[in-house]
């Protein structure tokens, strides 16, 4: 490690959610100091006062990047991470907090003794202490449409869902799983180095999924490691404007389907595809209305 490098590079992406935060950062700057680290924020264009809060109450402390409009989730990321010092990168929702002082420090020393992990992610809890689902198997089409969807709803206990959320085990233990939430993931320098940053096609949702596949590809370890918590307090951000953050997602997730089928004969399910996303994403339009 050179005198200029630190241990880990914290980038957060806020848009208008200054209270979360505020939080999040106290949690950061919380963390047991035998490790180094350096954070950024990189703030979408916030119109809630999120970009002064950090210059009044953390002059010094934090990078702050202010985006003269909404980037997107993997092209703010990217601006931060291209400037990091970090032997290791974590990107960090704004709406997420360390639950003990040394999350980092865990998780940095689990992959200095694993060099073969690329990608770590740590116990992601709701804010009430239950479990967020934060490990988990690949999207497939039929745990989308069964998914928040009125199919669900008439068969809560349906295969394809339970699987894609491996809610069939406890996530009290180490295991390599397929994806990590990208609310929370602390990344090798080298496996940026190898694969890239996020790719920024993905303007919100299916960037995390994407890169953890990409780093499988490679050949690296995507670990799923619940000796560390984090809470995380879902849709901080995009419940603020819901209709246009269900468009993007599925937006992104037909984007994910095309990128990996268009030389697969599975490529012939995109009408397919296009008609089972439009329904869902009707249906959950429908439903954020009332």
């Amino acid at each position: 490690m050179t005198s200029n490098s630190v241990d880990v590079t914290v980038s957060i992406v806020n848009w208008n959610t200054k209270d979360e935060l505020r939080d999040c950062l106290l949690s950061v700057f919380s963390q047991d100091r035998s490790i180094t680290f350096e954070v950024f924020v990189a703030d979408n264009a916030s119109s809630d006062g999120s970009a002064e809060m950090i210059k009044s109450e953390f002059a010094g402390k934090v990078n702050l990047i202010e985006n003269p409009k909404n980037l997107g989730f993997g092209a703010a990321h990217n601006m931060a991470l291209g400037q990091a010092r970090g032997r290791y990168m974590m990107i960090l929702n704004p709406d997420c907090r360390m639950l003990e002082h040394d999350v980092l420090g865990k998780m940095i020393k689990y992959m200095d003794s694993t060099p073969s992990v690329g990608m770590l992610g740590p116990k992601v809890l709701n804010p009430d202490g239950s479990l967020q689902y934060s490990a988990r198997r690949s999207p497939t089409m039929f745990a989308a449409i069964f998914r928040h969807t009125l199919l669900g709803k008439l068969f809560p206990n349906n295969s394809f869902v339970r699987d894609y959320l491996m809610a069939d085990w406890q996530h009290d233990r180490e295991r390599d799983v397929d994806w990590l939430s990208g609310s929370a993931i602390v990344v090798r320098k080298e496996t940026i180095d190898q694969i890239g940053l996020l790719d920024e096609r993905f303007f919100m949702y299916l960037e995390d999924v994407d890169w953890c596949r990409r780093a499988r590809e490679a050949g690296w370890r995507v670990v799923y490691f619940p000796m560390a918590a984090v809470s995380h307090r879902i849709g901080a951000a995009s419940d603020q404007n819901p209709i246009p953050m269900i468009k993007q997602h599925h937006k992104s997730m037909l984007r994910y389907f095309l990128k990996y089928n268009a030389r697969n004969p599975k490529v012939l399910l995109t009408p397919i595809a296009m008609i089972a996303l439009w329904i869902r994403a009707c249906s959950l339009i429908r439903r954020a209305k009332h």
